[in-house]
Order: structure tokens, then C-alpha cells, then sequence
């Protein structure tokens, strides 16, 4: 497997076995974010008032807040999911770990479709709701990071950023396919039918996609990183245990790191839509195309930033990506809350360049930070803090903060401030670009 990534007559070629494992981490990746962004979307438009409907009919603004919270119960787990899979994944396969987590995503994501409504359950509607949420967040808490080292230690040593970026346009294409779904049934249905029925829908196609993702994952070989490690592994520790003996400053500085650009990606993913809709009273059909449209930027960038990093460096992609969200963070707002769809577009889709130059380094940078033997729970670990201290409750908190001062200024501010923290964050790592990934 080695000689995929070394023996080639063309330094640019790509071989057949890499083309696999790409098309294999985008479309899985694709897949697990589509059903979580799915449910972060209709956080925002339907769940208030189905799963929480006492609530929601004496005070609409807490629901929706709690609403919102449920979207951070998960994330509160995918350390747990990151520490599981990635200890599995450092000792029996990225590939293994990487086709169970697409699964236990899919089966969660297909029963909230079925799910009773408070209405016809009562309680245990927002338990079962919060349970299965649960589990999406456990299952993404492996995710990421097997992903992230299939790509990148099959790549060629200078274009781990390029290959790494596959599975991080996995998350703007699930987030395109979330929205686009959600806007294709609410401009096909009333209101009233997609509020009775219609935001089932959405949930039960991860059934089809899953089967999809699952045929396309087992196809691709394991790590050739793994498959050599596992040749020279002789009798050692825990992989974890040696982790946090030796290597807890680099999962602190990866958490930091993704901060802010998990916050600014959840307001994308989660608060955007629903504050031009329900705040400003735009057309949601209206609103969901324009958001949809923007998230192309966000891939698109994400790819760009990959392929920047593998000449720049990892930290100054990075640090240019920060500095464009944290200054763009607060005129945005100013374009938002003219309520007219076309600025509406542009305020999403400048930020997207900033999104996408400090996500799409985000694989490569990560995996070059941590030897062969903890990469797995390394990066899945790091990633997963830095998702609950920047992503988990962003939505909520941007609700909070625009009800208690009237002014959505103040949410771009708490964006600067992330990216800000993150920016700091990744000047403190050395540049890591060319490391030997098996050491």
C-alpha cells in the first residue's frame, strides 16, 4: 500500500486506491453531517413547537432557546465517542471504526423521523427526542477524526492538506444537502402539512443515504500509516493512557483552535435561517435557497484552504482564515438586517471564505500534530472539545444574547471573540507541514 503514495510517474497523479479512499471519506462524511445538520435545521423551524408544545405556547422564545440546546446535549458526548472510537481506531483500524459510526449515525437519524410529538406522547416525546440526539453526537464524536486519517495518511506527503480537505467538504455538502432538502418540501407543502408531517421526511432519507455511504466505505482499504504501524507495534500501554501522558498540550491547542470556526459554522448551520425568517419575517423558502447558495462558498473555500495549506503552511491558512471571520464577523449582522435576500446571500457568502481557510488545513494540521499510535484519539478528542466549547451551544447562546439586548451586532461580537481565541490558539502551534506520519 505504500507504494500508492510514492511510487507515481507524475507527482500530481492521483492513483485508483486514493480516488477510493477520497470518494470514500467525502460521500461518508457528506452523509453522517447531512443527518446532523439536519437536525440542527429543524432545531430551529419545527421541534419547538412539536417536541416542547406546552412550553413553546406560553413562552415561544425559551423553547426555542431549549430548542437550540438540544443541539449541544451531543455535542457533550462526542468526546465520549471520540475517546471509544478513536482508542478502537488506534488499535484495530481507522477503516472499521469509520463504517460503525456511519451506521449508529444513520439508525439514530432514521428513528427521530418516527418519533411521537408531544401531543401524542407527552414527556417521553423530548426524551426519546434528547436520547437519540445522544447517540448522533457519540457516533460523530468518532467521525471525524477516522475520516480525517484515511485521507491524510494515505496522501502524498505535499498535498496532505489537499487530500485532507475531502472530508471537511463533507460537512458544507451535508449542510447543502440538509438545506436544500428542507427548502425543496417547504416550498412544495403548506406549512401546516410540513409541520404535521413533512419534517419527517428529511430524517427517514438517511436510511437511503446511509446504505449508500456504507457500500462506498467498505470498498476502501485501511491506512497504509495503520497497516505499518500494526507491522511494528510491539506490547505497549493504552494508546489513550500515553496520550494524555505525552501529548495532552497538543489536544488542548487542537480544541482551542476549533473554536471559532465551529461557532461561525453552527450559526451557518443552525441560527442564520431561522433569525431571517422568524426576527426578520423573510420568505423561508426564500431564505433556505439563499443559505443553501452561500454554503457552496463554504466548500468551495474549504477545498481552496486545503490545497493554500499545502503551500502556505498549515498556521497561516489558518491565522488568514481567523482574521477574516473575526473582522467580518460584526459588519455581517449590518447586511442581515437590511431583510433583503441578495445582502442576506453576500453576508453568508463572505464569511464562508474565513469558514473555509480555517477549516480546510483543519485534517492535515491535525494529523501532522500527533504520532501514529494516538493520532486516532488525538484528533477525534481535540476535535471534540473544541466542537463543545465552540459549536455546541452557539445557537442558543446567539438566542440569548439577541434577546437580552435587542441587538444582533452582539452575536457577531461573540463570533470575533471565538475566532480571536482560536487565531491565538493556532499561533502558538509550530509549523508542522511534511512531518513523517509514521513516526
Amino acid at each position: 500500500m505504500a507504494s500508492s503514495t510514492q511510487a507515481r510517474t507524475r507527482p500530481e497523479a492521483v492513483t485508483r486506491e486514493e480516488r477510493k479512499v477520497l470518494a470514500g471519506t467525502l460521500v461518508g462524511t457528506s452523509i453522517e453531517w447531512y443527518d446532523f445538520f439536519i437536525y440542527a435545521q429543524a432545531a430551529g423551524l419545527v421541534l419547538a413547537p412539536l417536541f416542547l408544545a406546552p412550553l413553546a405556547g406560553s413562552n415561544p422564545g425559551l423553547a426555542q432557546v431549549l430548542s437550540f440546546a438540544t443541539i449541544g446535549i451531543s455535542f457533550l458526548f462526542r468526546p465520549l465517542g471520540a475517546v471509544v472510537a478513536g482508542h478502537l481506531g488506534d488499535r484495530l483500524g481507522r477503516k472499521k471504526m469509520l463504517v460503525l459510526t456511519l451506521v449508529m449515525m444513520g439508525a439514530s437519524t432514521a428513528l427521530i423521523g418516527v418519533l411521537p410529538t408531544y401531543a401524542a406522547a407527552g414527556i417521553i416525546a423530548p426524551i426519546l427526542l434528547i436520547l437519540l440526539r445522544i447517540l448522533q453526537g457519540f457516533s460523530a464524536g468518532g467521525e471525524w477524526g477516522g475520516a480525517a486519517l484515511l485521507s491524510v495518511e494515505h496522501a502524498p506527503p505535499g498535498r496532505r492538506g489537499y487530500f485532507g480537505a475531502f472530508p471537511q467538504i463533507g460537512v458544507p455538502i451535508g449542510m447543502i444537502l440538509a438545506t436544500a432538502t428542507l427548502w425543496i418540501l417547504t416550498s412544495a407543502m403548506s406549512p401546516e402539512a410540513f409541520l404535521e408531517w413533512g419534517w419527517r421526511i428529511p430524517f427517514l432519507l438517511s436510511i437511503v443515504l446511509i446504505a449508500i455511504g456504507y457500500v462506498i466505505r467498505r470498498a476502501v482499504e485501511e491506512s497504509p500509516v495503520f497497516e505499518d504501524l500494526m507491522r511494528r507495534r510491539k506490547e505497549s500501554s493504552a494508546p489513550l493512557g500515553q496520550l494524555f501522558r505525552k501529548n495532552w498540550r497538543q489536544v488542548a491547542l487542537t480544541a482551542v483552535v476549533f473554536i471559532g470556526n465551529n461557532a461561525a459554522g453552527y450559526l451557518l448551520i443552525a441560527f442564520f435561517a431561522t433569525y431571517a425568517v422568524a426576527v426578520l419575517g423573510m420568505d423561508r423558502p426564500t431564505v433556505l435557497l439563499a443559505t443553501t447558495l452561500a454554503s457552496f462558498g463554504w466548500l468551495a473555500f474549504t477545498l481552496w484552504g486545503g490545497r493554500v495549506s499545502d503551500r502556505l503552511g498549515r498556521v497561516r491558512t489558518f491565522q488568514i482564515g481567523y482574521l477574516i471571520l473575526a473582522l467580518w464577523a460584526v459588519p455581517m449582522w449590518f447586511l442581515i438586517d437590511t431583510a433583503n435576500i441578495l445582502w442576506y446571500f453576500v453576508a453568508l457568502f463572505v464569511m464562508t471564505i474565513g469558514l473555509g481557510l480555517s477549516y480546510g488545513p483543519q485534517a492535515a494540521l491535525y494529523a501532522e500534530l500527533f504520532p501514529a499510535n494516538v493520532r486516532y484519539s488525538g484528533v477525534s478528542i481535540g476535535y471534540a472539545l473544541g466542537a463543545i466549547m465552540g459549536g455546541a451551544f452557539a445557537p442558543m447562546i446567539a438566542e440569548a444574547l439577541l434577546g437580552a439586548t435587542g441587538m444582533s451586532w452582539t452575536i457577531g461580537a461573540y463570533i470575533a471573540l471565538a475566532a480571536v481565541i482560536s487565531l491565538v490558539g493556532v499561533s502558538l502551534i509550530k509549523e508542522p507541514k511534511g512531518v513523517d506520519l509514521r513516526a
